[in-house]
């Protein structure tokens, strides 16, 4: 993998905040002081036992949501007790707390939440609900992530990441592919994330999503030349194209029964090397890669049939 950089940054309260804003419809209630908290754990708590007294196996490094049955409890406490039991709950200085259901936090809440600077926050879902949507939500905000130097193109539904030496024709592969119905995903940088065991996500930097840079043209805009069916924000990786220059004498794969895997933040990929020349027509070349590597995923390897035969 070329230039790779890999992020190490936490995720914040301001982050999960603004990403949920629209998704969790989340507004900020008090605590806005403390919106630079890390969130050091994706799991949600309901604090339940805190809010009981008991703290021994409490998980302060969590978001807190305060659900009815939550909410309910606190109300039914004694004012002086009510206030001892948020107090503490603000004072182990968690990430923030969410209040469900539109409920409305007490004064006391919000007076401890500027005190401590713990960012309170409400939502109008059902709690079960938001737990679930906050929980994908952290999971992909925390998610390791890595930037590298590379094309990707959704290409028959299958998502491909493109590699290769400056120059070598990645992009101008790219629009080839584009003229030919796939779509762009990112161009000279792509962010990729690990949302799962199994799974790898690119992107593209804000900064130069849908654009692609031709040498000797410039700076095109994919989006506004070919239309919104030519972009995709963005896709699974499924496959690994390597392209190089082409290396007489060296031993190309031409079954296709060696299958090379690449690592990429612990997910291993399938990769298959492309070797460059004048009058390669690397666009098909890469739509047929695709199309063979969909078709091994559902069950039919070509390479495999053709040995049977051959045996």
């Amino acid at each position: 993998m070329a230039e790779n950089e890999k992020s190490t940054q936490l995720t914040t309260v301001q982050k999960f905040f603004e990403d949920g804003r629209k998704r969790l419809s989340l507004t900020i209630m008090a605590g806005e002081s403390g919106l630079d908290r890390p969130i050091r754990e994706s799991a949600i708590n309901r604090p339940g036992l805190a809010l009981a007294g008991f703290y021994k196996y409490f998980p302060v490094k969590r978001i807190q949501l305060i659900g009815y049955a939550e909410y309910s409890y606190v109300m039914s406490l004694d004012p002086a007790l009510r206030e001892e039991r948020l107090e503490k709950l603000f004072a182990t200085r968690v990430p923030c707390v969410v209040y469900t259901r539109r409920r409305k936090p007490s004064s006391q809440s919000l007076a401890l939440a500027d005190k401590y600077s713990v960012p309170l926050l409400r939502t109008n879902m059902i709690t079960g609900h938001f737990a679930n949507a906050a929980t994908i939500l952290m999971e992909e905000l925390s998610a390791p992530k890595v930037r590298i130097h590379a094309t990707m193109m959704e290409v028959a539904g299958v998502g491909v990441l493109i590699e290769g030496a400056p120059g070598i024709g990645k992009s101008e592969t790219a629009i080839e592919l584009v003229k030919r119905g796939h779509r762009l995903i990112a161009d000279d940088a792509v962010e990729i994330k690990r949302v799962s065991n199994q799974t790898l996500v690119g992107t593209a930097p804000d900064l130069i999503r849908y654009y692609i840079e031709l040498r000797g043209i410039g700076i095109v805009d994919v989006r506004r030349l070919f239309g919104m069916g030519a972009v995709k924000a963005t896709e699974r990786i499924d496959l690994v194209i390597q392209l190089e220059n082409w290396v007489e004498g060296k031993m190309y794969d031409r079954l296709g029964l060696d299958e090379e895997k690449i690592d990429i933040l612990g997910n291993k990929i399938p990769a298959i090397t492309v070797p460059v020349k004048p009058g390669r027509n690397l666009a098909i070349i890469l739509e047929i890669a695709a199309m063979n590597n969909r078709q091994k995923k559902m069950g039919y390897n070509t390479a495999e049939e053709f040995n049977k035969r051959l045996m």
